[in-house]
């Protein structure tokens, strides 16, 4: 199934050069030659057959055939080496502590904007900056809690930060439940590596909730707060309350009164501490945003100020996720750590700025143009691959709202082998294929309580389109289990 593979002139992650293997890669590669079409294409069946069966899905919303969709899962892992790995976590550990000090910084004192090191008017224009939050009191002085760092490797295969994910990331369950199948489907290829756990996550995750928890609360209530079924990551919600064992709520489900925020049950109602929120600051509390939502619950954020309840993550960690605010983390990491930047951005190009918004309306041909607060690929000009038409459609756009835009260069994702079916070509209801290069990136989660601790792999994402560099899954991109390899002296 690897005859056909090319390199294309990228860094592919598991080939150094057209059938050589590399060296953390050499037992997959083996045991995948040796399967033959047939048996490979049986457990591809049966890896789909049980995400079919255990509903494991998301939503794509621009869909008009459906709304629920089976998760893509490509069933050749991705493996991470030690000493790889140990870079990556040192970087999003510095990250995500920087990440808090501005938020906590921004939200009080504003010691980065007097000194100017972050233009003042780019977090007063940021959508998600939230003036409400001035001056609230956080628990612990933690913000962002959770977050997911969008990672690419160029081809050098250097890995660079795409973006951050800190209002509330998503993707994790699926993390979970890829090594479980993969474990079931793939025993003996899995049986040759020592892979790093991550099953220990809602562990992780619960106990970073109750870290938060207001001082009232000796044995906290934690819940999981989600918009409903037709949320495109409703299956992640209950999935993760399940794993937690705690409640998974709607606000048609909560209530506050004196300034406490309740529960209804069977019988009566039931104090909350702590809501591991799934919901967008706008729609959490119609007295304080958005009026007209019917996701959240009236007098929610009154209590969060008083200090009643914590939200997880804390209303207002949006300004991390704008794409403008982006280019100054390694700044931040400078400021308030005192440390050059472990993981390097993605260079980038703010609209707003009349040097770079020239450059970009110049060379909007080999530039990636993102708007800076839409996510899932949305928003997004891919200069390279557009047309005229559509390249002068985004250059009004950026000309009428500059703040709102941000450019890139073209980076060239790394591939990784993936399973492309030939549908002519079946056998016993499992259909034939062979194996391609993809583009790929990887979601690392990150928990911040007493201390940062990042889950070992994350979500691989694959654009299964052939020559696309857009992973997501409402653009068509599946996912990998991503492996972690043991110390390289425990390596058998």
């Amino acid at each position: 199934m690897f005859t056909q593979y090319q390199m294309d002139g990228l860094f592919d992650e598991m080939f150094e050069r057209p059938d050589s293997p590399r060296q953390h890669y050499a037992d997959v590669h083996k045991r995948l030659e040796s399967l033959g079409k047939a048996e490979f294409a049986k457990r591809v069946r049966m890896a789909d057959l049980t995400f079919r069966n255990q509903g494991i899905t998301f939503t794509v919303y621009s869909d008009q055939a459906g709304v629920e969709k089976i998760f893509p899962f490509d069933l050749i892992p991705r493996i991470v080496p030690d000493r790889e790995w140990q870079t990556i976590e040192k970087g999003l550990s510095q990250r995500i502590t920087a990440l808090n000090l501005f938020c906590q910084d921004i939200y009080h004192k504003q010691k980065i904007l007097r000194d100017r090191v972050i233009p003042p008017e780019l977090i007063y224009g940021a959508k998600m900056f939230r003036r409400e939050m001035i001056g609230v009191k956080v628990p612990k002085d933690i913000y962002m809690h959770i977050c997911g760092t969008d990672l690419v490797r160029d081809h050098r295969g250097e890995y660079l930060v795409l973006e951050d994910n800190g209002r509330t990331p998503s993707g994790v369950s699926y993390v979970l439940e890829n090594r479980a199948i993969m474990k079931r489907v793939f025993p003996a290829i899995f049986a040759d590596y020592r892979v790093r756990a991550i099953e220990d996550y809602p562990y992780n995750l619960l106990r970073t909730l109750k870290h938060v928890a207001p001082p009232h609360a000796d044995d906290p209530v934690v819940a999981v707060l989600t918009p409903g079924i037709y949320n495109s990551a409703y299956f992640e919600h209950s999935f993760l309350a399940r794993q937690m064992g705690v409640e998974l709520v709607e606000g048609r489900d909560l209530i506050v009164e004196n300034a406490f925020v309740y529960m209804r049950t069977t019988s009566g109602l039931r104090r909350i501490d702590v809501l591991y929120r799934r919901v967008d600051d706008d729609f959490l509390d119609p007295l304080a945003f958005r009026p007209d939502s019917m996701l959240g619950v009236a007098g929610l954020m009154n209590a969060y100020r008083i200090g009643n309840v914590t939200l997880v993550n804390a209303v207002g960690t949006g300004v991390c996720d704008d794409k403008a605010i982006y280019p100054y983390v390694p700044d931040m990491i400078k400021y308030y750590l005192g440390q050059d930047a472990i993981l390097a951005n993605v260079p980038t190009y703010i609209c707003a700025r009349p040097d770079d918004r020239k450059y970009t309306l110049e060379n909007l041909n080999k530039l990636v143009v993102k708007a800076t607060n839409e996510s899932g690929g949305y928003g997004m000009l891919m200069g390279h691959q557009s047309t005229q038409a559509e390249r002068d459609d985004f250059a009004a756009k950026i000309r009428d709202d500059p703040r709102n835009f941000i450019a890139q260069p073209v980076v060239e994702l790394s591939q990784h082998p993936s399973y492309i079916q030939d549908p002519g070509d079946k056998i016993g209801g499992a259909t034939l294929g062979h194996f391609e290069g993809r583009r790929v990136d990887l979601r690392p989660y990150i928990l911040y309580g007493d201390k940062a601790t990042v889950m070992p792999g994350g979500l691989t994402r694959v654009a299964l389109r052939k020559g696309s560099l857009v992973v997501n899954s409402s653009q068509g991109g599946g996912s990998k289990d991503t492996w972690v390899l043991e110390e390289e002296e425990n390596q058998s």
